[in-house]
């Protein structure tokens, strides 16, 4: 019976998990877009620290998006354990990707289609090797867990890393480092999935008719939530203001998921009690994730795609054989011709200089 639940539950927080992402994907387009009219009609932007997009609707379409894509992952967490729910938030990264390049314009290229794939497959080998952790099912086992010093230690590192970057790093180089307002979002969202986390177990134990209410950790979880998601939504609303959509979403998607499975491993200890391929499994689906979204977005304004390829290797096949090319064959397509007259210039630059004429120069 207990072997059925447990299915169950990963089956209910698996499709949760997946519906967070897609309303969290698209939660980005429906923000940027909104930022993006500010901009236009000239208001004070949030990088620069304005709050003009609270009067534009777009952007609180964006936010009950993401705030419908909370709520499903606050589900998803309560019913599977964050191992599992967290890298599949690599979901978000490809519809956020697919989206942009309807509605914003950032073409996705072959390359980028190529990245969704890596990711994807990453996803998977992460969920099958995703380590099981500790079973906690009440408030009190909650409770001893935060009180452990590891966690402790690492609570305390994490907040003093983000008031630094706060009040120190973040009016200094915000405007220009893409890594500081991304990182502040991050490392809280670890201790929000924390909260996150103990809250899911509080209404599992509310539903089942236990004194929740009573436990002083519900009253402690709760304000705790609120502050860091509170956090999180102003830092990543002025990352996507000053910064392009396709390389927020991706950056903030691996220093976030680092965050959570640190913190995870840190809580539930669950690193200890996994066999060797699980722990190689796991590190190889992130690190699949992490190629799949350098893909996708490294290489996004390199204009490649399958019909370029037979016209490549062309290419390359008479760069090999020492054979130029003519004329006609650059004038015959128009699309390649200033690329073709700049290789036939640099050719002939090159055979002037080897036969000693001075008009190469």
């Amino acid at each position: 019976m207990s072997q059925t639940r447990g299915r169950y539950d990963f089956c209910i927080g698996l499709v949760l998990a997946m519906s967070s992402s897609i309303f969290i994907g698209g939660s980005f387009i429906l923000k940027k877009k909104g930022l993006l009219r500010l901009a236009r009609k000239g208001s004070m932007r949030a990088g620069q620290g304005g709050h003009a997009y609270l009067k534009e609707w777009l952007w609180w379409a964006g936010l009950l998006s993401m705030g419908a894509g909370e709520v499903a992952n606050f589900a998803a967490y309560a019913f599977a354990p964050a191992t599992l729910v967290t890298p599949l938030g690599a979901l978000s990264v490809l519809v956020s990707a697919i989206l942009s390049s309807f509605f914003l314009n950032e073409k996705l290229n072959l390359h980028g289609k190529i990245g969704c794939l890596l990711s994807i497959l990453g996803s998977t080998v992460m969920v099958i090797h995703a380590p099981q952790e500790e079973e906690v099912e009440t408030l009190n086992e909650m409770s001893h867990k935060l009180a452990d010093p590891g966690f402790v230690v690492f609570a305390t590192l994490v907040v003093i890393v983000a008031l630094i970057l706060i009040f120190v790093v973040g009016p200094r180089h915000g405007q220009t480092n893409i890594l500081v307002y991304i990182t502040i979002c991050s490392v809280i969202g670890a201790l929000s999935v924390s909260c996150v986390k103990g809250l899911g177990i509080a209404i599992k134990e509310l539903f089942a008719g236990k004194p929740v209410m009573k436990h002083p950790l519900s009253w402690i979880l709760l304000p705790s939530l609120v502050v860091c998601v509170s956090t999180q939504i102003n830092y990543l609303n002025r990352a996507l203001d000053i910064f392009n959509t396709s390389i927020v979403t991706p950056i903030y998607y691996v220093i976030f998921t680092t965050s959570v499975l640190t913190c995870s491993a840190i809580l539930f200890k669950e690193w200890q009690h996994m066999a060797a391929d699980d722990i190689i499994g796991t590190f190889s689906g992130f690190l699949t994730i992490i190629v799949g979204i350098f893909l996708l977005h490294a290489f996004k304004d390199v204009n490649f795609t399958l019909a370029n390829l037979p016209l490549s290797l062309r290419k390359d096949d008479r760069a090999a054989n020492g054979t130029l090319l003519s004329t006609y064959d650059c004038f015959n397509h128009d699309e390649e011709s200033s690329a073709c007259l700049g290789e036939i210039q640099s050719t002939e630059s090159l055979s002037g200089r080897r036969n000693g004429s001075l008009s190469a120069f």
